[in-house]
């Protein structure tokens, strides 16, 4: 009799699209923002549940869930790259909401105008220009190790969340997209908490390569925007 394990029939538990990877990023980053901002200092979110080394709570909980909203939202990124008709108007789009994000992450950081870490938008768009520069300079060595080096430094210079950690991640997740295995052993290790990055690539692997139910301009642009919507709505639960 023939096995039908999930190692002899992977495609079986491909059951994700696109879509639904985007809700789920979406929903695990907003656990975690809340978590960080609302629940830290409150008692109630504090209590132990039960032991596993340490007192795990609540908040810790939350923001072990939103742990898993990077390494998705890397992932698709790299889908998106893939399949984009466009990879300048990608590489634009994140450049505006890089800078339309600026704002509401300072404030909500540092209730003020100003912040030394940059918002995540800036991470995931110097991955995309490191995508494209493997493309571009493929059969140039030299010019692709320089510009990935560059890129490298610019992500320590701008300081932006997850940093370097992150530029690399992206490059990883693009270099190893034909081996999801080796994929999630080798991304596990590149981001803090390495074993809640493991957990993501459950996820990942049930992708099964199409968009889903989120479709057209206004569905595109309002997953982009709901990152500085959803700061700005916790910017003012915060200080007003």
């Amino acid at each position: 009799m023939q096995k039908t394990g999930i190692l002899q029939d992977p495609e079986r538990w491909r059951i994700l699209s696109g879509s639904w990877l985007k809700i789920i990023a979406v929903v695990t980053m907003f656990i975690d923002h809340v978590a960080a901002f609302f629940w830290y200092d409150n008692p109630l979110f504090l209590q132990p549940l039960f032991t596993i080394g340490r007192p795990v709570t609540l908040y810790l909980l939350a923001r072990i869930i939103g742990r898993l909203a990077f390494p998705l939202f890397a992932f698709l990124l790299v889908q998106g790259f893939i399949h984009t008709h466009s990879r300048k108007r990608y590489s634009l789009n994140l450049l505006i909401f890089a800078v339309i994000s600026e704002i509401p992450w300072n404030l909500v950081h540092s209730g003020t105008w100003m912040h030394p870490k940059q918002n995540v938008f800036f991470t995931l768009l110097i991955g995309l220009l490191g995508l494209c520069a493997i493309e571009r300079f493929k059969e140039d060595r030299m010019r692709l190790l320089a510009s990935l080096a560059g890129l490298l430094l610019l992500s320590v210079l701008v300081n932006a969340d997850y940093g370097c950690a992150g530029y690399s991640f992206i490059l990883l997740l693009y270099a190893m997209r034909n081996n999801r295995i080796l994929q999630a052993v080798i991304g596990s290790c590149i981001l803090p908490g390495r074993w809640i990055t493991g957990i993501a690539f459950i996820p990942i692997n049930m992708y099964n390569g199409q968009r889903g139910f989120i479709k057209g301009a206004f569905a595109k642009y309002l997953f982009y925007a709901f990152y500085p919507l959803h700061l700005i709505v916790i910017y003012y639960f915060l200080y007003y």
